[in-house]
């Protein structure tokens, strides 16, 4: 039986373009639910119509369509570059696409400063930057670099470098930086250390573990015995780190290595990174969407999507079979490269048993990961059953919001919302409170920093409901649908005194009764509700425990950071708290006597610091030397 095609997209098709761009097919809500490029748009999107289409998942896209846009661009390249932004941003639901979608890490050595940090970021730059990565693990990120440190010693403070400080910081001390401060080497001699550092992390390893050999047995021959030890100890590090790089190539072999493996709707990715002919790194990668599309357009969109984040490309890129539009993926990565990339399918040898290990890798590691989702699926069930018990819930509280205020002694007081759904973490739900209403300094209100953060949430709540009437629009569609949502649970971090701050919140928007609340008491662990005099202690070995633990120290830590992030910006805690003599009794004092403004304190005389309370002349003279 033919398909029947609306007489509005009827109208599209007909005059869709012979041109190349991207396309975008959005339901009968205007969502976009999938988004593709075309060298010949008129061609590419009526295929999707064809009465020839067997496809399950193409079969049950074109069902959806209500709508179709379309963007023309210069040419194939501009149309592939611009489906991976668009993919990126709307995330539609049939399309290929990494699983998590939040930036990975990567390592940045910030070669445009004289002396260049080395950082962990989540965002590459066109600033003159060195960047290596993606990696999937921030933790492997840092241990990687706490071992090459200790070959490579660098700078992490934010010192001026003159080389004139009197004395260097316990990194020096330690043997993890090479004090350009105090003058010990010069700006070449810290570049060029630096310079090893990338090399090794580019996997050109043989030549720095020879040279650094070499210069070794120089200093030990020139009876430098000091500096023979550091190089001595220098070359072990790096050698404890190509202990566990296997030779798998040729030494000039730069290549990357990609397979995947499928089970039910879960794909997962597995790259292994050959450099120098050692296999020096392995990553994976979660995509989602896969599920009935065909391998070769995995591996096309893998590859649109890993390689346009990338901070290196290999020459070659070996893969299980060829790609779809795989000579256009060739162009594209020629192009950001600067330098021919061959991607090829090999069949024999030792390039086909590689794809094979990283085949077998990507299996080994999607059937732990199924299980691990499993345990945690089966605890987080049996986490919700048993909190629905304890408390005498309707119904489990599969959506759980929990509430914490942080300040330091009443100053950038913030309160945080996290968002737990089904037992996991909803990130993009969290939320922090600046709080306005509490603006006594040395005198924190938590009482009052509860009731501002939760009058606000609610009030949000009311306004999305009133915006759903006709009666007020009130932000875009995704914000409000985290405000329209009530909680299955609301939590507030503290005692009775926090529930009944709580309690008179939601009687104040009519939500008493409606949305079941507790408070958690951090010294016992203990429960508070409203229709119990005594606590509820839950057993301390449960999975409820577990949980609602969980909770709270994500609430705790997401207000912690918040509030950090707030003192700051207004330069308190980096410029007071590091003054030696000024603790917290002088510093709510100075805080206080200025009206929590730091250029106040920079500016004041020293007679005027030392009518603050604490203040001698000497503190004073402290103060002004160093803000």
């Amino acid at each position: 039986m033919a398909f029947a095609v609306s007489e509005h997209l009827q109208a599209i098709l007909r005059n869709l373009p012979h041109k190349p761009g991207c396309y975008l097919m959005k339901d009968a809500e205007g969502t976009i639910i999938y988004i593709g490029k075309a060298v010949d748009l008129h061609n590419r999107v009526r295929s999707y119509f064809d009465n020839s289409v067997t496809d399950p998942k193409t079969l049950r896209l074109r069902e959806e369509i209500a709508h179709i846009d379309f963007i023309v661009l210069p040419n194939e390249i501009a149309a592939l570059h611009t489906e991976y932004h668009l993919i990126r941003e709307h995330q539609p639901r049939y399309n290929v696409r990494f699983k998590d979608d939040k930036r990975y890490p990567y390592i940045a050595v910030r070669w445009a400063q004289d002396f260049p940090r080395v950082e962990i970021t989540r965002r590459m730059e066109q600033d003159g930057s060195r960047y290596f990565g993606p990696y999937t693990s921030a933790w492997s990120v840092r241990e990687t670099l706490d071992v090459l440190r200790r070959a490579f010693p660098y700078l992490t403070c934010d010192r001026e470098i003159t080389g004139k400080d009197e004395r260097a910081c316990l990194y020096y001390d330690i043997k993890l930086c090479n004090a350009p401060c105090i003058g010990k080497v010069s700006r070449e001699e810290y570049r060029a250390n630096l310079q090893g550092l990338m090399d090794f992390l580019s996997g050109h390893s043989d030549a720095i573990i020879r040279k650094l050999r070499d210069e070794m047995n120089a200093a030990a021959e020139a009876l430098q015995f000091e500096r023979a030890a550091a190089l001595r100890d220098r070359l072990k590090a790096l050698e404890r780190v190509v202990e566990r790089q296997k030779v798998v190539l040729p030494a000039d072999a730069d290549q990357d290595v990609i397979a995947f493996a499928q089970e039910k709707k879960d794909t997962c990715v597995q790259v292994l990174f050959i450099r120098g002919g050692r296999l020096i790194g392995r990553e994976h990668f979660l995509l989602d969407g896969a599920d009935e599309t065909e391998s070769a357009e995995i591996l096309r969109q893998f590859l649109l999507q890993f390689y346009e984040n990338a901070a290196q490309l290999p020459e070659e890129v070996l893969l299980p079979e060829e790609a779809a539009e795989s000579e256009l993926l060739e162009q594209w990565l020629r192009s950001k490269r600067g330098k021919k990339v061959t991607l090829s399918v090999p069949k024999r040898g030792a390039k086909a048993e590689l794809v094979r290990i990283a085949l077998e890798n990507a299996q080994e590691t999607l059937a732990m990961l199924r299980a691990q989702w499993a345990s945690d699926t089966n605890k987080q069930t049996e986490a919700l059953a048993e909190l629905q018990s304890a408390l005498n819930l309707p119904t489990p509280p599969n959506r759980i919001e929990c509430f914490d205020v942080s300040t330091l002694q009443g100053t950038a007081t913030v309160a945080s919302r996290v968002v737990f759904v089904k037992g996991v973490p909803r990130k993009a739900e969290y939320r922090k409170f600046n709080i306005k209403t509490v603006t006594t300094i040395g005198e924190p209100n938590d009482f009052q920093a509860m009731r501002e953060a939760l009058t606000r949430r609610f009030q949000r709540y009311a306004d999305a409901i009133s915006g759903e009437l006709g009666v007020q629009q009130v932000g875009k569609k995704g914000e409000d649908d985290t405000w329209r949502l009530l909680p299955d649970l609301l939590i507030v971090d503290g005692g009775k005194g926090q529930l009944s701050v709580a309690i008179e919140v939601l009687k104040q928007f009519h939500l008493f009764g409606q949305v079941p609340v507790c408070a958690l008491a951090k010294q016992e662990e203990e429960l508070f509700v409203p229709s119990q005099a005594h606590a509820i202690l839950l057993p301390r070995r449960s999975q409820a425990l577990y949980l609602v633990q969980r909770i709270r120290d994500e609430a705790h830590r997401f207000a912690i950071t918040a509030n950090r992030q707030q003192r700051a910006k207004k330069g308190v805690a980096s410029r007071l708290e590091s003054i030696r003599g000024i603790g917290a009794a002088k510093r709510k004092a100075l805080l206080k006597a200025f009206d929590m403004d730091i250029d106040k304190i920079r500016a004041a005389s020293i007679e005027e610091l030392m009518q603050v309370k604490g203040i001698t002349r000497r503190l004073a003279e402290q103060i002004k030397a160093n803000l």
